[in-house]
């Protein structure tokens, strides 16, 4: 059984959303660049992307169990 992981996407990503996003499987070393390219978000897309509530970035890898946020650029007026 391959590892899972939690997705949340927020605002204008959140149609992006897995059925299954409670539980995403995962290959073990997934990065989250690679993750965003199977979810089709485009990289400049996603602003804020946190694991655990930690900042990460795009390079940062997933080994499972993890829940990733992922924020869009944030416009106001």
């Amino acid at each position: 059984m391959p590892p899972t992981i939690e997705i949340k996407l927020f605002a204008s990503l959140a149609k992006h959303m897995p059925m299954n996003a409670d539980h995403y499987p995962i290959r073990e070393g997934i990065t989250i660049k690679e993750l965003l390219e199977q979810i089709q978000i485009k990289p400049g897309d996603a602003k804020l992307i946190f694991v655990n509530s930690v900042k990460a970035n795009p390079e940062t890898q997933l080994s499972g169990g993890e829940t990733i946020g992922i924020f869009p650029p944030v416009g106001g007026g």
